[in-house]
C-alpha cells in the first residue's frame, strides 16, 4: 500500500538565508549557543587555526534539536492540536521529544525494537508527558512506515529528520552562530567550514545561509565511506537508494538523502569527501584521550577528514562541526578494534597447529616479536586429526612490523592463512 503523505516541499517555501536567520531568532533561548572551541591538536597538525563547533554540548547532545524545534514551532494551532509524529532511533527523536515538551505539543516517536533501552529512556525523559514512544518492527524502515500510517490516519504532522525546508533551515543556524562567534573574536567568517553529512539536512542548511551571506567560505561535506548517499545522489542527478550501507556511523548512515536536501546541495558550490569508518574510530579515540571529548561516530566525521581527505593551508581559519555526542560507551571496544585494524596494527589468521604438546609454546617463541600481543585465540582440539585450526588475532606495535611477522610465520612449522577484510569470517570478527 502506498501512503499519500504530502511532501513538505509542496507546501513550504524553498529555503533561503532569511529563513535560516528567522530560525535563529526562533531558537534563541531554546537551543544552547554551543562553544566554538580551539583545537590545539588539529591546529598543530595542520598549521591552520582549527576550531570545533561543539554541538555535542547541545541540550540534547546533538544539533538535531535545531531542526525539530524550528519545524514544530511554525505549526498552526490546528496542526499543533493534531500533534506530530516521527520515526527515529537516535538524535532526531531526542530533538523532537525536547521540542514537544518545550512547546507543549503532543508527539509520537516510533522506534524499532533494536533501539537500545537507554535511548528509549532518554526520549521518554526529554519528552515527558507530551511524547509517547512506540516500539514497533525490527528496522528503521518498519518504524518509518508505521509513522507514515499514523500521520495519514490521525492527521499528525510528520517531522522529518532532514528532508523538510523547516528542518534544514533550523539546522543551518549552526553556521550563523559560527560566524557570529568569530565576529565576537574580531575575526572574519571561516575560510573552511567542514560539516558531517548523513541525509544532508545540516549541509543543506549551512549552504542555504552561507552561499547568500558569505559565498567566499569553502564548505566541505564529509560522508562515511560506507554510506556515501549524497555523493551517489549528485552523481545520478537525483536521490538514489544505496543497496548496502555500513551502519557503524549510525548518525550519518542514510540509504537515501532527501529530495529537498539534494536539491539544495546540487545547486550550491560544495566539496564532498568520504572517510573510512576505521579512520573515524581513530579520531574518536584521539578526541577522547587527547581532547576530552566523547563524540559519537558521526560527531568525529568532520575532524577525521582533516587527516587526509580535506587539505587546508597553514594560517587558514577552519571550523569543524562536532555534530553529536550520544555515544554508547559499550561501543568503545568495537571502536578500538576498528581503529587498530585501520592503522594496520591488528591482524587475524587461521593457524593449523600440530596437535601435540608444546606446539603453542613454539609458536609463541618463534613467531611473536617482543612487543607483539595475541588478542584472540580460539581453538578446539580434534583428537582424530594431526592438526587443528586456531583463530588467532595478533596486535603489532606499528603497520611497518607486519612484513617481519609474516616472514616469521612463513618460516615456522604451522601453516597459516591470513583473513582478509573481504572474507565473510571477517565480518564475524568486526
Amino acid at each position: 500500500m502506498t501512503l499519500e503523505v504530502p511532501h513538505p516541499a509542496a507546501t513550504t517555501p524553498p529555503p533561503d538565508a532569511a529563513a535560516v536567520e528567522a530560525a535563529a531568532r526562533r531558537l534563541a533561548g531554546v537551543a544552547t549557543r554551543t562553544p566554538l572551541q580551539p583545537s590545539a591538536r588539529w591546529s598543530a597538525a595542520t598549521g591552520a587555526r582549527v576550531r570545533l563547533k561543539r554541538e555535542d554540548l547541545q541540550v540534547v547532545r546533538s544539533y538535531k534539536l535545531r531542526g525539530a524545534y524550528n519545524l514544530i514551532a511554525q505549526l498552526s494551532a490546528g496542526e499543533r492540536a493534531r500533534g506530530v509524529v516521527t520515526a527515529s532511533a537516535g538524535n532526531h527523536a531526542q530533538g523532537v521529544a525536547h521540542a514537544c515538551a518545550t512547546l507543549r505539543v503532543r508527539g509520537r516517536v516510533y522506534v524499532p525494537r533494536t533501539t537500545p533501552r537507554q535511548k528509549r529512556d532518554r526520549i521518554r525523559a526529554l519528552g515527558g508527558e507530551f511524547v509517547e514512544t512506540v516500539v514497533l518492527g525490527d528496522t528503521y524502515d518498519d518504524a518509518a512506515a508505521a509513522a507514515a500510517r499514523d500521520a495519514v490516519e490521525t492527521g499528525a504532522t510528520v517531522v522529518p529528520a532532514f528532508d523538510d525546508p523547516r528542518t534544514l533551515t533550523g539546522q543551518g543556524t549552526v553556521a550563523v552562530e559560527v560566524v557570529e562567534q568569530l565576529a565576537e573574536l574580531g575575526e572574519a567568517p571561516p575560510d573552511v567550514l567542514v560539516v558531517p553529512v548523513g541525509g544532508g539536512g545540516l549541509l543543506a542548511g549551512v549552504l542555504t545561509w552561507v552561499r547568500e551571506r558569505h559565498p567566499g567560505v569553502r564548505v566541505v561535506g564529509v560522508e562515511p565511506a560506507g554510506a556515501p548517499s549524497m555523493a551517489a545522489a549528485l552523481a545520478a542527478g537525483r536521490p538514489v537508494r544505496l543497496e548496502e550501507v555500513d551502519s557503524f556511523v549510525d548518525g550519518a548512515s542514510v540509504r537515501r538523502v532527501g529530495d529537498v536536501t539534494h536539491a539544495v546541495v546540487a545547486g550550491a558550490p560544495v566539496e564532498l569527501v568520504t572517510v573510512p569508518e576505521g579512520a573515524i574510530c581513530v579520531e574518536m579515540l584521539a578526541m577522547y584521550q587527547t581532547d576530552g571529548i566523547i563524540a559519537e561516530p558521526a560527531g568525529a566525521l568532520a575532524t577525521a577528514a582533516l587527516a587526509e581527505a580535506v587539505r587546508v593551508e597553514p594560517g587558514q581559519s577552519v571550523v569543524c562541526v562536532v555534530s553529536g555526542g550520544n555515544n554508547d560507551l559499550s561501543r568503545y571496544a568495537e571502536v578500538v578494534e576498528r581503529a587498530l585494524v585501520h592503522e594496520g596494527r591488528k591482524h587475524y589468521f587461521l593457524v593449523e597447529f600440530p596437535q601435540e604438546p608444546g606446539a603453542l609454546r613454539r609458536f609463541l617463541d618463534e613467531v611473536l616479536g617482543p612487543d607483539d600481543d595475541i588478542t584472540l585465540f580460539e581453538y578446539v582440539k580434534r583428537s582424530n586429526r594431526e592438526t587443528g585450526p586456531a583463530l588467532v588475532g595478533i596486535e603489532i606495535p606499528a603497520r611497518d612490523d607486519l612484513p617481519a611477522l609474516l616472514e616469521r610465520m612463513a618460516a615456522a612449522p604451522p601453516s597459516f592463512e591470513r583473513i582478509s577484510a573481504a572474507e565473510p569470517l571477517y565480518r564475524y570478527l568486526l
